[in-house]
């Protein structure tokens, strides 16, 4: 149904233009920050963690793509950190864009990337989702993930100096 590639350099954009306002919301909802705060913070993050974009070391970023379409546009995309070991790939982020969810491309993406790293020698796939995501909680526990723990975060007052 889809298949998985390499993200190529002039995707990155398509990329980050999906990814800081989803990330900003997110953060916004789950840290109590105003969403100009939460998107500098998105931005920031961005940067920290791919500063050289697709080529990175580290890390990969796949496009997901329709099998049998000949255009090769993303539908989609996964962003995941192979660890060092072999061991295991944590799924950073990962995204079926708006006009093409609800049909069935995201269980047949978690599938495809199931099979490529297992076929690399990778065992296992671990990832976080936000407590108010309950759209991609269903979808992950129906693919198989069992919850491994719960992130918790309390905010401190502010002092007064």
């Amino acid at each position: 149904m889809v298949h998985l590639r390499e993200m190529r350099a002039d995707e990155f954009s398509g990329f980050v233009t999906y990814f800081v306002p989803d990330y900003a919301a997110e953060i916004s909802s789950n840290y109590d920050l105003d969403l100009d705060a939460a998107r500098a913070r998105a931005e920031r993050e961005l940067k920290e963690d791919l500063g050289m974009g697709v080529e990175t070391p580290n890390q990969a970023l796949l496009c997901i793509v329709k099998t049998g379409d000949e255009s090769d546009t993303p539908i989609g995309y996964l962003w995941c950190k192979p660890d060092k070991l072999g061991e295991s790939v944590f799924i950073s982020d990962f995204c079926i864009l708006h006009p093409h969810r609800g049909k069935g491309y995201a269980r047949s993406a978690l599938t495809a990337l199931e099979a490529k790293f297992a076929e690399a020698g990778y065992c296992e796939a671990r990832l976080r989702v936000a407590t108010d995501n309950i759209i991609a909680e269903r979808l992950y526990l129906a693919a198989g993930f069992r919850p491994t723990g719960t992130n918790m975060r309390k905010a401190f007052e502010k002092s007064e100096p």
